[in-house]
């Protein structure tokens, strides 16, 4: 079972799936010391023109930055904001805040704040690859942890979640007895948080994105750049409609549609990211023919482990020793749509399972066994998806779009929303009001934006770059060939797109894109002459 990220953003299969590169070094860094003292120092807004102000001033507060496993290489502090807007007086949340200086010693004057997916997952550990990605080329790159995520006051971390998923890698994935397991933990972390007095109901897309407002009022920017990717989409795109003052651009990568997300629109990115990987293996004339009709091997694959679940053990790809691992249909499709396994090898796992070998995907679910307790907020999932994304539909509605997307597969494997499994149950104990009235809306703007999909991503499917862009009148929409979730640390023309994007937000070059094919996927031998 996987950890949710909306595109969270999930590495294999508990969290994000990244590429992980070195990480620039400090000192490289510290050269642009200047600009990044003139983004803390106040200046006169730009953005007046009707920008409301606060009831209640946020405050930048200076500070000594997290520790982490690479040191952050800026300078740090924290922005305190109202827990809850809409009662004055009540507690603050402080949110971590690092801003890394541009690694130009002549860097521009608007920088480029981040907004991580999830929702849940930890910003401040996201700056290595931002950096690798060249992110801060040219700016100063300011990141913040989110309201109730890890380097945030209080962080609504659910260690009794992450042991649920430790122990759910040996239980059936969509089996009834695992759901009230999983409803066990959330309900425990549920009456930990607001015992100790947290309100779960404002934690959600609407407070997230005012608290990116007070950030730029408190750091005193008049403009700056935003680049979000996942369920930062969602917020960046909130955010934009919300408080589209001093905003110059917005890049966009992995896109989740505010008005669209739901559960049942998880079927179709899941459907759209998988099938498009066995297109791409089709039109390489090796894999057609080593791997033919992959959509029929894994219709059989997910019903026979339906069926008659795998219980193996594996070694976890981090080291250590092996565990037990159960592989039904409902994991073997949510270590699909997680990348867990590359998609370059999707095709060889496929066929190696269909012949007694499930190695690659019991070593992927494995991984699931060793999470980092603490570290991903599943508190701030839940918030979000059960106000944001889940209410207006109904069961039969996912299972209606499950069908849909992947018609003869077993409706036990299609009731639960890839990775997002159990939601209506965990939302029941979960308890926090309907918010879709003021979430679920259509962000138009002028301001220039730039639209990243990664063609074999199966949790925010490509299509919804564009669609989003349709109403972003001023967007240049770009897809990446054989890319899954999180376009830019995983490509270095996407990465070469946005910087030209940040220098001219009207007129990037995208013309690296036309030369981009998927890489070839991985052939075995035929079982006959292994």
């Amino acid at each position: 079972m996987a950890e949710q990220d909306f595109g969270t953003g999930c590495p294999a299969p508990r969290g994000r799936t990244r590429h992980r590169g070195r990480a620039r070094s400090g000192a490289a860094l510290v050269t642009a010391g200047l600009a990044f003292l003139a983004v803390l120092a106040p200046t006169p807004s730009a953005a007046g023109g009707g920008e409301p102000r606060p009831l209640v001033p946020a405050r930048f507060v200076p500070g000594p930055c997290p520790t982490t496993p690479e040191p952050v290489p800026g300078r740090c502090g924290y922005l305190e904001v109202p827990e809850n807007r809409a009662r004055r007086g009540g507690r603050t949340v402080r949110l971590t805040v690092a801003i890394v200086p541009a690694a130009s010693g002549r860097p521009a004057a608007d920088p480029v704040v981040f907004m991580t997916g999830g929702p849940g997952a930890d910003a401040i550990s996201d700056i290595p690859f931002l950096i690798d990605s060249g992110v801060n080329r040219d700016r100063d790159l300011i990141v913040m942890a989110q309201r109730g995520t890890l380097h945030s006051r209080p962080n609504l971390a659910c260690p009794e979640v992450d042991r649920f998923y430790a122990e759910a890698v040996g239980l059936r994935y969509d089996a009834p007895a695992t759901g009230r397991r999983l409803v066990q933990a959330t309900r425990a972390c549920r009456d930990r948080l607001t015992a100790s007095g947290v309100d779960l109901s404002a934690y959600n897309t609407t407070e997230n994105a005012a608290d990116f407002a007070d950030l730029r009022r408190a750091l005193g920017i008049e403009r700056w750049n935003v680049y979000g990717y996942s369920y930062g989409t969602d917020l960046a795109l909130t955010y934009l409609r919300r408080h589209p003052w001093g905003v110059r651009s917005v890049a966009i990568d992995s896109v989740v549609p505010p008005q669209v997300v739901s559960l049942p629109w998880t079927w179709d990115s899941a459907r759209e990211g998988i099938t498009t990987v066995f297109a791409a293996c089709a039109a390489q004339p090796r894999c057609a023919h080593r791997y033919p009709d992959l959509r029929r091997t894994l219709t059989e694959q997910v019903r026979r482990l339906e069926a008659r679940p795998l219980t193996v053990m594996a070694a976890p790809p981090s080291g250590g020793a092996p565990v037990r691992v159960v592989l039904d249909g409902g994991a073997l499709v949510n270590l699909l749509v997680a990348n867990a396994v590359p998609a370059v090898d999707v095709p060889a796992a496929l066929d190696e399972l269909a012949h007694g070998n499930p190695e690659r995907f019991a070593r992927a679910r494995a991984a699931g066994a060793t999470p980092v307790v603490g570290e991903f907020a599943h508190g701030l999932t839940q918030s979000v998806a059960c106000a944001e994304w889940v209410p207006g539909y109904s069961r039969a509605d996912l299972l209606r779009a499950g069908r849909r997307a992947f018609p003869g597969w077993p409706d036990s494997v299609l009731a639960q929303a890839p990775q997002l499994p159990f939601e209506f149950d965990v939302c029941r104990v979960w308890d926090v009001p309907d918010r879709t009235a003021v979430q679920r809306v259509t962000t138009t703007s002028a301001v220039p934006a730039l639209v990243l999909s990664g063609t074999f991503d199966a949790k925010t499917g490509a299509r919804w770059g564009a669609y989003a862009a349709r109403t972003l009148s001023r967007s240049t929409t770009v897809r990446i060939p054989g890319i899954g979730h999180w376009v830019v640390p995983q490509s270095a023309c996407a990465q070469r797109v946005l910087a030209s994007f940040l220098t001219r937000p009207t007129g990037p070059d995208t013309r690296c894109v036309a030369g981009l094919a998927p890489k070839p996927f991985t052939i075995t031998p035929p079982p006959e002459t292994a």
